[in-house]
């Protein structure tokens, strides 16, 4: 099934897809609601091709959706957004696969066989970056300094605004919420990680890739 509400790149898809014999295109759909109407009227599927955004329902809400009600039915997405955020997030609502859009038919081609066999898959290019990204993390930047640290996922929005240069306010106006609220946050973040001020804790998500 290919999710994707941009037809032109649906189009794309199928086209790169058909040309393997061994894929059929069973389903095509524009959004998640249409993901749970094929789901509905008895539509069988072993691969879903999913974009990350899209009305309604996005890659993540479809991928949690799928893995709830349908857990023999593989998961991709593949989108632009190549935050490693995005890819946790993704892998924990149960994605099998995560693809940025630049991927060369050979690579979609394989991930999908891989997805398919019961793997799991992330791109060359993300898993590179990744991989760079953890042999030059400086040495004395280790799991000790992170064992049982974790960070709600409101913590990791204000986190990443905080490290944009956004103020309290700037930040309480995009989430919707209070300034109170968001500098309780802050300081929560602070007692959290042990550090002085502000700017010690961006560093020390910095360091430890929290925000890039």
């Amino acid at each position: 099934m290919l999710a994707e509400d941009h037809k032109i790149v649906r189009d794309g898809l199928k086209f790169i897809l058909e040309k393997e014999p061994e894929f059929k295109i069973v389903a095509e759909v524009d959004n998640g609601k249409q993901v749970i109407e094929a789901f509905s009227t008895g539509t069988q599927v072993d691969v879903i091709l999913s974009d990350m955004n899209m009305p309604g329902m996005g890659g993540q809400e479809i991928t949690h959706w799928v893995n709830t009600n349908h857990p023999q039915v593989r998961v991709i997405i593949l989108t632009a957004l190549d935050n490693e955020e995005y890819v946790i997030k993704t892998f924990k609502s149960g994605a099998c696969g995560y693809l940025l859009k630049n991927i060369s038919a050979e690579e979609l081609h394989f991930a999908i066989r891989h997805v398919a066999a019961k793997n799991q898959y992330i791109c060359s290019e993300l898993t590179m970056r990744f991989v760079n990204r953890l042999v030059t993390m400086p040495d004395h930047v280790s799991t000790e300094m992170q064992a049982g640290l974790e960070f709600s996922s409101r913590e990791l929005e204000i986190l990443t605004l905080l490290a944009d240069g956004f103020t309290n306010q700037e930040i309480a106006d995009k989430l919707f919420t209070s300034k109170r609220t968001v500098e309780g946050h802050r300081q929560n973040l602070i007692d959290k990680t042990g550090v002085r001020n502000t700017a010690a804790l961006i560093r020390f998500a910095v360091i430890n890739g929290i925000v890039h």
